[in-house]
């Protein structure tokens, strides 16, 4: 078994957590709750943004469906005539300097792949750099009333206005311990200070937080960027299924809610592909993330595919974040 294999044996499967790893726990979170008194006492130098900001995190380590809700957020708070903005450590990312203004047409090497996927679909300005308060102070240079932050709820160099929390229904906490015996990045008390949770994977609201899916939206060539519909493949199609993201079982699982056999390839979250890697010579097509497509585009086959999904957040949600943008930028709720 694989070190991650074995982490998420640990994490989410109920094997037993060795006994080296609870004291590092203590350790961690003596850290993170040392790291969090100092913000709310206000010890921590936090940047204060001119407009407002909306950190979008996690509170497990592993993939719950970000990028897809700040896409959302992007065009929701766009159609409201709102110039948003868009902040990222970066993954991996290597620009000639930093903070970075990414481009649609730069590499995923160059810039991550994350922020590179928001650049070109959102079609919104995107700085990166580890450093998101002086990420913020260059994206305030582009005139923007809004600012969204990818991940980063740990990053308390950055004051912020609004923050949501992303949950994977079907994973939840794992086994509720914080890192390296489990997979939280901070203890569960923290979602009491947030001011919302989606549960990705929930159709409606409840106790838990407000309730978020994602939704295939069709199929995108990676050869010519052509859209196809989900009906290209008919039931029962076998098709090599590559997900380089944090929870690669969620994407197989759609493909198989779509009736297609999925052939799994799991690779680790921000793989830097090589087209060896993804050429399986038996004619079958090849279905990716977004996430994964922006690294492969270049060496792409004809039948190279990724599944476009959309972020679909419940009329619950919609109608509170639409009071939260008229609370912050001061715009009457009729004009939102």
């Amino acid at each position: 078994m694989s070190f991650s294999g074995l982490l998420n044996a640990i994490w989410y499967e109920g094997r037993p957590i060795p006994p080296l790893l609870l004291p590092l726990e203590r350790l961690y979170r003596m850290v993170v709750e040392r790291k969090r008194r100092a913000f709310l006492a206000g010890r921590t130098l936090s940047y204060r943004a001119k407009v407002p900001v909306i950190v979008v995190g996690n509170l497990t380590v592993g993939g719950t469906g970000k990028t897809p809700v700040i896409l959302w957020l992007a065009n929701h708070c766009s159609r409201r005539g709102l110039r948003v903005g868009v902040v990222s450590r970066g993954y991996g990312a290597k620009p000639p300097s930093l903070p970075w203004l990414v481009r649609p047409d730069q590499s995923a090497k160059e810039v991550g792949d994350e922020p590179l996927l928001i650049a070109q679909r959102a079609r919104v300005p995107v700085v990166i750099d580890p450093d998101r308060a002086r990420a913020v102070r260059r994206l305030e240079q582009e005139g923007v009333d809004l600012i969204l932050s990818d991940d980063g709820l740990q990053h308390y160099r950055l004051a912020r206005d609004l923050e949501l929390v992303l949950v994977d229904a079907a994973r939840g906490f794992g086994n509720r311990h914080c890192l390296p015996a489990g997979p939280l990045r901070e203890p569960l008390q923290r979602l009491e200070q947030v001011d919302a949770v989606l549960c990705n994977g929930r159709t409606s609201d409840s106790a838990e937080g407000f309730g978020l899916t994602l939704a295939p939206a069709g199929l995108v060539s990676l050869a010519d960027d052509s859209d196809s519909s989900l009906e290209r493949f008919p039931a029962g199609q076998p098709v090599h299924a590559v997900a380089g993201i944090g929870n690669p079982e969620r994407f197989f699982g759609t493909l198989e809610a779509l009736d297609w056999r999925p052939i799994r390839h799991p690779f680790a979250d921000h793989e830097a592909y090589r087209p060896e890697q993804l050429r399986f010579d038996d004619g079958l097509p090849v279905v990716m993330t977004e996430k994964d497509a922006v690294k492969c585009r270049s060496f792409a086959e004809s039948d190279w595919w990724y599944l476009k999904v959309d972020a679909v957040p419940s009329a619950g949600f919609v109608a509170w974040f639409d009071e939260q943008l008229a609370r912050l930028t001061g715009q009457p709720s009729w004009r939102l």
